[in-house]
């Protein structure tokens, strides 16, 4: 594997000797000069690619297109799950720049319509490998989003270090190694060379701390942000949550939606325990007060979330630097079983909603449309760069990963436009 080039003024945690050279690898060797350090200059990369600017019209609960213009997307939730992420790793002694290049990336590769989208696409593509956000951002970071390229001329995407790289990976295994059941996988097998590169000196199947830190805040933002745009939106009203009529029934569809992993003695002591933070809710009205106290109800679950996890990894890690593999972020259970619950919640109101399901039905037929239009006319309507790539493609399986590298790649209303472009008929 490619050795790596030259490097630039380090940060604290690089020059006090925390990460190795072998961390600051990138796959294409760079040179530099300046005085940024190699793990701001991926932060940096990463900012200004156009996958990032992409997540602004990218559905995270509530899609763009819903008209609701204050409820969070991608983007936006990224950057909060950044700057949980860069105060946690303060905290842990890693390096802020990796974990908040980590939490931006984490869902460049979510297509359009969010998780309801990946589920199309995952269908459509089922004998070609699959689909899966996770394993879209490495192929975003490594091969579409094109900075650097190798001597033999193909893209190596931004051409990350090797610790940034390893740190946007949630789940580092195949598909054919993914748990029973789960679906998630972080590479897809014509991006294995660059994997085992990313993955090299790394325990099997074992995410990085840095990895760790990013997930964890990505459950602390998607738990409370979530919920609070559920109850601006009148998805959820307070008062529904604070009776007591029907509690048995929501913990047990919270219990169902967290798949097993928490009893409903558990789930329903984690509810009363968020219930009887102060600035708990128990109606909405929407005025000023109101929105108040729900951004620091949102404030104190983050706090919350964080000093326990803080607490525990410090405790269970002892002397031992967690940077990479020294040791593991430790999220205590009852943590966890407050953010399942929040989630839950929402997804009981939301995506669980009757009133929702005509629109994920629709979304997902009109990806699905999209995908077979865009087979049929092979690369003719295609972009540009992905023209290229469908020419290049060796077998059929390449080629139809080609057409979903570029409905991937649409935001939820370029979707919608190239439907009607390419799937509706035209009046005559």
């Amino acid at each position: 594997m490619p050795a790596s080039g030259g490097h630039s003024a380090t940060s604290s945690a690089t020059s006090s000797g925390a990460y190795s050279e072998a961390d600051l690898e990138r796959f294409v060797p760079e040179t530099h000069s300046g005085a940024r350090s190699d793990f701001e200059r991926d932060r940096a990369r990463v900012i200004h690619s156009s996958g990032l600017r992409k997540l602004a019209a990218k559905t995270q609960v509530l899609s763009p297109t819903a008209g609701i213009d204050f409820a969070r997307n991608r983007l936006t939730h990224s950057l909060e799950v950044a700057q949980i992420g860069r105060e946690l790793a303060a905290s842990l002694g890693l390096d802020r720049d990796v974990v908040d290049a980590a939490c931006l990336t984490h869902d460049l590769g979510h297509p359009p319509f969010g998780h309801n989208g990946e589920r199309a696409i995952s269908e459509w593509a089922s004998d070609a490998g699959g689909f899966e956000g996770n394993a879209q951002t490495l192929r975003i970071l490594t091969r579409l989003e094109a900075k650097r390229f190798t001597e033999s001329g193909e893209s190596a995407g931004l051409n990350l270090t090797r610790a940034t790289l390893d740190a946007s990976c949630k789940y580092p295994w195949s598909l054919e190694e993914a748990p029973t059941g789960s679906g998630k996988f972080g590479y897809y097998a014509d991006d294995a060379p660059v994997f085992e590169w990313m993955r090299a000196g790394a325990p099997a199947r074992v995410k990085s701390a840095e990895a760790q830190t990013m997930d964890l805040s990505d459950d602390i933002a998607y738990s409370v942000h979530d919920f609070e745009d559920a109850i601006v939106s009148d998805h959820i009203d307070p008062l529904i949550l604070t009776s007591r009529s029907g509690h048995d029934s929501l913990i047990a569809d919270v219990a169902d939606w967290a798949g097993g992993s928490f009893s409903t003695d558990e789930l329903s002591a984690a509810y009363d325990r968020i219930a009887t933070t102060p600035t708990w809710l128990t109606r909405w009205d929407g005025t000023r007060q109101h929105q108040a106290q729900l951004k620091n109800f949102t404030s104190d679950m983050i706090g919350r979330f964080a000093r326990l996890a803080i607490a525990a990894t410090r405790e269970s890690a002892g002397q031992a630097r967690l940077v990479r593999y020294g040791a593991s972020i430790v999220v205590p259970q009852e943590v966890r079983a407050e953010i399942a619950v929040l989630k839950g919640i929402v997804a009981a109101f939301v995506m669980a909603s009757g009133r929702r399901q005509p629109t994920y039905r629709r979304q997902r037929e009109l990806l699905t449309e999209l995908l077979d239009a865009l087979w049929a006319t092979q690369s003719a309507e295609l972009e540009p760069a992905f023209q290229a790539d469908f020419a290049g493609a060796v077998d059929e399986a390449a080629a139809r990963r080609v057409i979903v590298d570029q409905v991937a790649s649409l935001t939820d209303q370029s979707a919608i436009a190239w439907h009607r472009r390419l799937c509706e008929v035209p009046l005559v």
